[in-house]
């Protein structure tokens, strides 16, 4: 008998194990060279994991949710002639021993079933099933598998036919036969339609989850100095207008992010303790001369900040580009380790839903972030007389330990004073 183990593979520099967030295959599948068998994160990367080898696998050292450390067995395969021989071996239990195979809310019953149960599903259209590698996030995946799934038979609606949470859903709902059926009198109404589904769902904390309630216990023992500062960005916005009348058609429009971004990295070099990385194991400030900005970024599986680097040696287009590349790339999966580590200091926006202010948590190993809140138009005071202003709050926050209340402050103005006079963004003045 021909056995291969598999160990999990060292995926970049300083990485000592690896978290496994989606498992494609199961003891007992035959799988080919190159197959995707798991999705594995570190930090905030998520990297899909080919099979080295074609043939039968025996067994798998963990589930969504196991940390297993690089160089420590993963999976174990059968190969060769001892592969051809496993059908046999892999028949489905009887129903006695199914039935006393314990499930778990981290493990629905759709996951334990056997090979042989899927003859019991209902027929799925032929027409719909793709041979290509299923595109679609751990997160959907995940769902997938709970519900029992094969996504290769869901039809993707996403860019080269990814396929989405909704795609899914709808699938489900489609093959379960669910209709929605009004509420009424006789049926109790809204009380009956509860009544109809489980009272409550046990949701396991893996994954992206996990390393953000993790990230976020580490950060909050940091203790913050929050900086909130109105800004006039009235010339801001013309300039920002003029900009975009000037695109090609069809070129998108540009934001106040890259005008931001380029402001931090006009006023950073006077206030080098706030362009700094700290590094505890060593117990020391790397302070950086270049900008590295990390743009915080809601995605489907929580929010990641992927990085834009060198920003003061860059052109507003290429910010505004860099920003827009690096975005996607973060909300589809598609960000490298390197796109997703190394930020100097971050800038976070909540859009539309940006508020009045905010208290921003420091991406740590950062000690600063900046946080943009939405623009508004307000009565303002001007020379005495009451005038219309376009006006935006910036909220910092700032890792007390290493930045003083002081020097926070001053880094809010100057920022603000730039944003205010946006020329200076733009041009050297003695």
């Amino acid at each position: 008998m021909s056995r291969y183990v598999f160990k999990m593979p060292d995926l970049g520099e300083g990485t000592v194990a690896a978290e496994i967030v989606a498992c494609h295959v199961k003891p007992g599948d035959e799988v080919k060279e190159e197959q995707v068998l798991l999705d594995v994160m570190t930090e905030k990367a998520t990297v899909e994991v080919p099979s080295p080898v074609s043939g039968r696998v025996v067994s798998i050292a963990g589930e969504p949710g196991s940390s297993i450390p690089v160089g420590a067995e993963l999976i174990v395969f059968e190969t060769g002639e001892a592969a051809k021989a496993a059908p046999a071996q892999a028949a489905a239990p009887t129903p006695a021993q199914a039935q006393a195979q314990p499930t778990s809310p981290a493990q629905p019953a759709a996951s334990v079933q056997a090979p042989a149960a899927a003859a019991s599903a209902p027929t799925q259209p032929a027409d719909v099933s793709r041979s290509t590698r299923v595109m679609a996030s751990p997160a959907t995946r995940r769902r997938a598998k709970e519900a029992g799934v094969e996504l290769k038979l869901v039809a993707g609606s996403g860019p080269g036919g990814r396929i989405a949470r909704g795609d899914l859903e709808s699938f489900i709902e489609q093959r379960s036969g669910a209709k929605t059926q009004p509420a009424s009198r006789s049926s109790g109404g809204v009380a009956a339609a509860a009544a109809s589904g489980p009272e409550f769902e046990e949701v396991p904390i893996i994954g992206m989850r996990r390393l953000i309630a993790q990230r976020m216990t580490e950060t909050l023992k940091i203790p913050h100095f929050s900086y909130v500062e109105e800004v006039d960005v009235t010339r801001l916005e013309e300039l920002r207008q003029h900009a975009n009348s000037k695109l090609p058609k069809g070129a998108g429009s540009y934001t106040y992010l890259p005008f931001l971004a380029l402001a931090l990295a006009r006023v950073l070099p006077a206030f080098p303790q706030c362009n700094v990385r700290y590094d505890a194991e060593r117990n020391l400030l790397v302070r950086y001369r270049p900008v590295h900005l990390g743009i915080a970024t809601q995605t489907p599986d929580g929010l990641k900040v992927p990085v834009v680097r060198n920003v003061a040696e860059r052109s507003l287009s290429n910010v505004a580009a860099e920003i827009r590349r690096v975005s996607e790339a973060a909300r589809t999966n598609k960000a490298t380790r390197d796109e997703l580590t190394g930020s100097t200091i971050t800038l976070t926006s909540l859009g539309k839903l940006g508020g009045i202010a905010s208290t921003p948590i420091i991406n740590v190993p950062e000690v600063a972030i900046v946080g943009v809140n939405k623009a508004v138009d307000r009565p303002m005071v001007v020379k005495d007389a009451i005038v219309v202003r376009r006006m935006m709050n910036l909220s910092g926050s700032f890792d007390h330990r290493f930045v003083d209340g002081h020097d926070a402050a001053s880094m809010i103005q100057a920022l603000k004073d730039c944003l205010e006079n946006p020329v200076t963004i733009f041009a050297d003045l003695a």
